[in-house]
């Protein structure tokens, strides 16, 4: 199968679009077979080709069904682990499953951690694969029918969310643009949502646009618009999403991807409201009022010269920074019996016992509301109506990295005199010494923070992603 090729079935009404990501052509064609019969499917063989397809493609998937092993680091789960975050950076109501034969308990885990609804050992049972497909897609079709219905109760009543209780009801009035900040899976999409129902504008249209899920081209054709033969492939003209929100909100998504080449444009937009279709001289008027998120840190991102610093502070005139959940105490409680209510219909409630209750209190939940919510339809589904205790819910947390999980060996470093004598005796290995000195470092920080793996990357600069991966390479050596 070629490397850069992503295709897709031609489309029913009835079918959901289920994106199938592995580089043995022998599944693709097998898992292809039987899945065409209830899914359109679009399949690809490695990340890029991935996101490639989606970008080329109309419609995001519903659901995703990835491997971890893909190339070009196909013994390893880590672009299978980035493509994971990649998916739900496009759209959070992506259901994302693995199918992986990489099924160490740490591998599922931290997959799980992720974003992950489900993870599914190679081989797999053609029949129990198909149900846990089939299951996630109800899911989702109960998750975006109560979100159609515009209830946006934010759950949390501790000191932290009572400061973005405050700043919705504040800003909801303002015709200034909003910049939501938070780690992935916080919940700023439906911080964006409240504020646009406690607004005078809740009637009017609420539109999203993710940024990252589009090329720079395709992007701007989606936000301005474009005249009938702008382009190839113009085969109408489209108004975009800037004249279709009407006097109602826009939510950038990822707005830290936004391609250079339209931060300008998008500054033209925040500071006079005009526009031009691509392709099109008449300069057109928007009155959407604009609220932008991102989990990146845009200061840095100005500072690393990725992002205008104009368009930065016309973006940040009001701001709500959403705190992780691991700082917002007892809200963990309250988010648990929100999602047993949420999904009552579909899901079988449970209960935990007491060292289940305290351990999930402890536990700091890295992947945020959107890791808890898996973690309750996980148990609902395992344990319907029972008691579900301590060891059952620890299955079903990541586990943390431990400072004890990388060797320890005798100093390869030595003073300026031992290095000089070792490359005399042609006995002095750079990448060994780098290796201790990384293992050394990341031993430090797991120990300083009590091998809390989201503070120990915070701490090294890196993301949880690449301490882990690289705690489980150096664990090996």
């Amino acid at each position: 199968m070629n490397k850069a090729n992503a295709m897709a079935e031609s489309r029913t009404d009835e079918k959901d679009l289920i994106l199938l990501v592995d580089d043995d052509p022998l599944i693709v064609e097998s898992l292809g077979f039987i899945l065409r019969k209830h899914f359109e499917v679009m399949v690809a063989d490695s990340r890029q080709a991935a996101l490639d397809a989606i970008a080329s493609h109309q419609q995001v998937p519903a659901l995703a069904l990835v491997d971890l092993g893909l190339p070009p680091k196909a013994h390893s789960p880590e672009e299978g682990f980035a493509l994971i975050g990649d998916l739900l950076a496009k759209d959070s109501a992506i259901k994302t499953l693995v199918l992986s034969g990489q099924d160490e308990d740490v591998n599922i885990q931290h997959a799980l951690t992720l974003g992950a609804v489900d993870f599914i050992a190679k081989p797999a049972d053609p029949t129990l694969l198909l149900a846990r497909l089939q299951h996630h897609a109800r899911l989702r079709q109960v998750e975006l029918s109560k979100s159609a219905k515009n209830t946006f109760h934010i759950i949390g009543d501790s000191i932290a969310m009572d400061t973005v209780h405050k700043q919705i009801r504040q800003f909801a009035e303002s015709p200034f643009p909003v910049l939501i900040e938070g780690e992935s899976g916080t919940g700023k999409e439906m911080i964006a949502r409240a504020i646009h129902e406690n607004s005078e504008r809740a009637n009017e249209p609420y539109l999203a646009i993710n940024c990252a899920a589009f090329t720079p081209e395709l992007l701007e054709s989606q936000l301005f618009g474009h005249r009938k033969g702008a382009f190839t492939g113009a085969v109408d003209a489209h108004d975009g999403f800037f004249k279709n929100a009407g006097n109602g909100t826009l939510l950038l998504d990822e707005i830290g991807e936004l391609p250079a080449s339209l931060q300008v444009k998008l500054l033209r937009v925040l500071e006079s409201g005009e526009y031009y279709r691509v392709g099109d001289t008449r300069l057109l008027q928007s009155r959407a009022r604009i609220i932008a998120a991102t989990n990146k840190n845009l200061g840095d991102e100005v500072e690393a010269g990725r992002f205008r610093t104009d368009l930065y502070h016309r973006l940040s005139i009001l701001n709500i920074v959403l705190p992780p959940l691991r700082e917002r105490g007892n809200d963990v409680y309250l988010l648990l019996n929100h999602f047993q209510d949420e999904y009552a219909g579909t899901v079988s409630p449970f209960s935990l016992d007491r060292d289940a209750m305290k351990l999930w209190g402890n536990y700091d939940f890295p992947g945020n509301v959107r890791e808890l919510r898996n973690i309750v339809i996980r148990l609902g589904t395992k344990y319907p109506g029972a008691v579900v205790s301590a060891e059952q819910l620890e299955a079903e947390l990541e586990t943390r990295l431990s400072s004890s999980t990388l060797s320890r060996k005798a100093s390869l470093l030595g003073d300026d005199e031992q290095i000089r004598q070792k490359m005399l005796n042609h006995d002095f290995y750079l990448d060994e010494v780098l290796g201790e000195i990384e293992s050394r470092c990341i031993k430090l920080a797991l120990e300083m923070n009590n091998n809390n793996v989201s503070r120990a990357a915070e701490a090294l600069h890196i993301n949880r992603t690449t301490l882990y991966s690289r705690v489980q390479k150096l664990g090996k050596t």
